[in-house]
């Protein structure tokens, strides 16, 4: 029986020295039938050509304008079906799998057919053991958090669990469902579109599983990680947008609104919160353009 063909998305952002651990992690693993395209955001001439050099096999888009990371990311999606990808994985180039990762989660999906979306167990890097993600949930008020979280690794989660979002940083889709519910959602351009994909896909009846058998280890984010203002402004302004899209209840508005309201007071009036200027005016703008529909890139301000 043939295995199912994988292709994976390599979004690369970072130091070309990332990408190559990347790729090398990719081509350790035990699960073969894969193919990989580079999504090349920032790469020198150089650099593509040591890529090219070393790993001949991947094939390299050039991004000629940086449409974030759902608008990148949904041009390997489209060269990915055209091509005949079973299952798509969106990578982080700043990532390292376990040799049984690709094969854990190919094997997780063909067993159960109603599994739309999965994602590996994510570490931190520099703490191999220490988790960054065992999928993501969704509060009463739409408000999104990480199982496991900073928490070291004893065993806690040892089966395949439902969740209700899986992290961008490695996310697994059925072609399937990219055919049902359509791609990534370009409007969020940075955050919060994994978790829209997720939703989507669970409203058309697909399951979401984090799968902890599969491994890998995010060098991005660490324990001690302080987003950078234009983080605060996606994530607040994008937020607001998936709200909207899911027409979500009455009382979810007023408790996001309200914690909006709070921190950009707080981070006005109170002494010690003066360094956090910077992202009150990234919060404030996010608003804003919420309101005024602006989504897509963040237009160009002084924070």
């Amino acid at each position: 029986m043939s295995l199912p063909l994988l292709y994976i998305l390599v979004l690369n952002n970072h130091d070309y020295e990332d990408t190559l651990d990347c790729l090398s992690s990719l081509y350790k693993n035990d699960y073969k039938n894969i193919k990989v395209i580079l999504l090349d955001n920032v790469s020198s001439r150089d650099m593509t050509e040591v890529i090219t050099k070393k790993y001949p096999q991947v094939q390299i888009i050039p991004l000629t304008e940086n449409l974030g990371y759902a608008g990148n990311n949904n041009i390997g999606i489209k060269v990915a079906l055209e091509q005949g990808a079973d299952w798509v994985l969106i990578l982080n180039d700043d990532t390292v799998l376990d040799q049984m990762c690709l094969s854990s989660l190919i094997q997780a999906g063909e067993l159960d057919h109603e599994i739309g979306v999965m994602g590996p167990m994510v570490y931190h890097f520099n703490e191999p053991q220490m988790i960054q993600s065992a999928g993501g949930m969704l509060g009463k008020y739409w408000k999104s958090s990480h199982l496991g979280q900073n928490e070291n690794d004893h065993g806690q989660f040892p089966s395949i669990h439902i969740v209700n979002w899986i992290s961008g940083c490695a996310l697994l889709v059925r072609r399937t469902v990219i055919e049902q519910v359509g791609m990534l959602d370009p409007d969020y351009f940075l955050y919060w579109e994994d978790v829209d994909w997720c939703v989507r896909a669970s409203q058309s009846g697909w399951k979401i599983v984090h799968v902890p058998q599969a491994k890998i280890w995010h060098k991005g984010v660490q324990r001690d990680y302080q987003p950078a203002p234009f983080v605060t402004y996606y994530v607040t302004r994008n937020h607001l947008f998936l709200l909207s899209k899911n027409k979500a209840s009455l009382d979810s508005w007023v408790h996001i609104i309200f914690q909006i309201i709070r921190s950009l007071v707080t981070w006005t009036t109170k002494r010690r919160w003066r360094s956090k200027r910077e992202h009150r005016n990234a919060m404030w703008w996010g608003l804003v353009d919420f309101i005024q529909h602006r989504l897509g890139p963040m237009p160009f301000r002084s924070l």
